[in-house]
């Protein structure tokens, strides 16, 4: 099969908006298609961020049968609700939301992981988190990042209350590093790169906790699995022969993502380098699932962790 271009379509920041925009224009997959029909999947993910562009490569890799739409949105949450909607099929997103809607009696689940890593927890020379001790620290509420750094602050023998934590969005977190805004941050790619161009440096290792490197996984809701296994299977394969291109081809699609995104190489470079590309569910995956999950409930982000089955389904996963 040939693969079609890419169609990328341009969505609002709200889940509002992106519902009433994709109503018309996503094509919900159809159960039970037979195997000379084409599908079109529609699978969201974030613009920006290296560790999220696999979808822009699915149609290179595209199983027989399925052809893709990518559907740009600004959050994950945003990514969470157009799932729950219907607006979209798929998604590139962070895990830790995916655990928050689940939480919620969404009915999303993670069919493969996507990429771990992406972190960083920078400052400007501070090696331990007594010594930004009543500093004003930027975080991405309700991520796997403030996850680790609560985590963090917890095995200090120090409390949240210790700190300024201040909500900043992730497009500003590195310039508001920059402006002296905050003195330090628990942030994402490519944030943090940017932030060590500038200068910045690495306070503590931000994957050391239980929860390890996990963040972004593929996602769909669990009404399809059950609707329609075989297709999920498809976009999993092509997920997972897309990620195997990637993460052994970087120099081949980095100059796309630049051209596509826009930015810095040196910056993409590094940020690459902050990031471990996957598609498995391999049992350590579903555990630290698990270990985010109960960290989620015992700092309050969510009421009661949900099951490690009702998170994952790792029937379809390499």
């Amino acid at each position: 099969m040939s693969s079609p271009r890419t169609r990328l379509l341009a969505v609002a920041a709200t889940a509002a908006s992106a519902a009433l925009l994709l109503a018309g224009c996503s094509s919900s997959p159809a159960a039970g298609g037979s195997d000379d029909e084409t599908v079109t999947v529609t699978i969201g993910t974030l613009r920006g961020q290296p560790h999220f562009y696999q979808p822009f490569l699915y149609n290179d890799y595209a199983v027989d049968g399925v052809e893709f739409e990518v559907v740009t949105l600004d959050t994950t949450p945003a990514l969470s609700d157009a799932l729950a909607s219907g607006s979209i099929d798929f998604a590139i997103s962070g895990v830790t939301p995916t655990i928050s809607s689940v939480s919620q009696d969404r009915d999303l689940t993670i069919v493969a992981s996507a990429a771990d890593g992406g972190s960083g927890f920078i400052g400007n020379g501070e090696t331990s988190l007594d010594d930004l001790v009543g500093e004003r620290i930027g975080i991405v509420q309700g991520s796997a990042q403030e996850v680790a750094l609560r985590l963090l602050i917890d095995d200090a023998g120090l409390t949240p209350e210790d700190f300024d934590l201040a909500v900043i969005p992730v497009p500003e977190m590195a310039s508001a590093f920059m402006a002296g805004d905050i003195a330090a941050f628990m942030g994402v790619e490519i944030g943090v790169s940017i932030a060590k161009a500038a200068g910045g440096t690495e306070v503590l290792d931000p994957y050391s906790t239980d929860i390890g490197r996990v963040n972004i996984g593929l996602v769909t809701t669990g009404a399809l699995v059950e609707e329609d296994p075989e297709l999920v299977q498809r976009v999993v394969d092509t997920h997972a022969a897309t990620t195997a291109y990637m993460a052994d081809n970087i120099d081949e699609w980095l100059p796309g993502m630049v051209e596509e995104f826009g930015g810095d190489e040196e910056v993409f470079t590094s940020a690459l380098e902050n990031f471990w590309l996957r598609s498995d569910l391999s049992d350590e995956y579903v555990a630290q699932l698990e270990a985010l999950a109960t960290a989620m409930t015992d700092i309050g982000l969510i009421d009661e962790a949900p099951a490690a089955e009702d998170i994952v389904d790792t029937t379809f996963a390499p």
